[in-house]
Parts: structure tokens; C-alpha cells; sequence
């Protein structure tokens, strides 16, 4: 993964710090036991490999070796937890419209966390908080979705697609990561969450 070029390419006004890691067991996992701080404060985790990754309900997420896209977005953003109470849908919304300004690819939400692609999944969103009251203070949103995986585990063989399987092709996982933080920031955080 070629992590100076997104560097370079997300000149957004949050200024984000991304962390890359080769191989991680999860990014969310990791994103969660950081400590709150100002230095960790608008973090993307990445990596090219998870582990030991998770989806909803503990269920496992295969993230291969270089073939997908794994990452994590820490924010402190000190609102209330009603300016958030959508945020797992409004981002598989934003991630959907994205796939299909670049791709022309239609895919499907299911509600609130999955969507999918010729009937089998393709991207899961994992969206957690630590809340004080009703005070937000950290929102962990991760993402996984599935690039240029053609081989996946015998579980989920029947169940999981990526981009490459269902079209052909090989794709560029940085542009798109590059694409999704953008869209994100956008239609997301800066206008549901106040940041500061």
C-alpha cells in the first residue's frame, strides 16, 4: 500500500494522521484500546492485513494480504450522542454513493451495516462510541470492504464478493481509500459531528 501518496492526496481541513500497519490482528481493536488523547485525536488506522478481524456482533471480517481495504477513523468529537444516532447508515450511504461515482456500480444496502454486490457481501461498517452521559467522546468507525480478493476462507466463500471477483479487474485500493476518507468527511463527520 502506497501510504505517502494517500498522505499526499487527503489535504482535508481535519488533517488527518494515518497509522499504517502490515499486518494487525484488527484495526478497530487497536483504534479502541489507544488512549483518548489530542495526538490520537482525527486517526485512520490502516493495514493490509488483519488477523483476527471483526464485524458486527463478533462475527470475523478476512481482510487478505494486499488485496482489501481495512481501516479505522478515530474522532473526538464531544457532541451529543443524537447528532449521531444514524451515522452506521449515513456512512454505508456515503460508501455506496462513492462506489457508484467511480465505478458505476450499483450496490445494495442492508440496513444499517452491509452492502452488497450481485447478492453477496462486499463491505461491512463498524461504527462504536465512548459515551459520558450523553456526551460522545470518542467515535470509532471502521470499514472493510473487499477490492481484488478472489480466494476466501470456506466459511464465507459462498457469501463474500469484492470488486474484482464480481468485475474482472484489478483495482486501485488506494484511490478508493483516498475517495471513501473524503466522502466521509464530507457528507459525514463535519456536518453530523462538531469538531473542534
Amino acid at each position: 500500500m502506497d501510504i505517502e501518496y494517500i498522505k499526499k492526496a487527503l489535504t482535508t481541513k481535519t488533517n488527518y494522521n494515518i497509522e499504517y500497519h502490515n499486518k494487525i490482528q484488527s484495526t478497530h481493536t487497536y483504534a479502541i484500546n489507544l488512549e483518548i488523547s489530542k495526538k490520537n485525536n482525527y486517526k485512520i488506522i490502516l493495514t493490509d492485513e488483519q488477523t483476527a478481524g471483526i464485524g458486527t456482533k463478533g462475527k470475523k471480517w478476512h481482510t487478505g494480504n494486499e488485496k482489501n481495504i481495512a481501516m479505522t477513523i478515530i474522532i473526538f468529537p464531544n457532541c451529543n450522542i443524537e447528532k449521531i444516532e444514524n451515522i452506521t447508515i449515513d456512512i454505508a450511504k456515503s460508501i455506496q454513493k462513492e462506489i457508484k461515482e467511480m465505478f458505476n456500480v450499483d450496490l445494495l444496502l442492508k440496513e444499517p451495516n452491509d452492502l452488497f454486490l450481485n447478492g453477496k457481501k462486499i463491505c461491512g461498517i463498524l461504527v462504536e462510541t465512548k459515551i459520558a452521559g450523553k456526551n460522545v467522546k470518542a467515535l470509532y468507525i471502521s470499514i472493510g470492504f473487499n477490492v481484488n480478493e478472489t480466494s476466501f476462507p470456506e466459511d464465507v466463500a459462498n457469501i463474500a464478493t469484492s470488486l474484482k471477483k464480481e468485475l474482472y479487474k484489478e483495482f486501485d485500493r488506494e484511490n478508493i481509500i483516498i475517495n471513501f476518507i473524503k466522502r466521509i468527511d464530507e457528507d459525514i463527520i463535519r456536518k453530523v459531528v462538531k469538531l473542534h
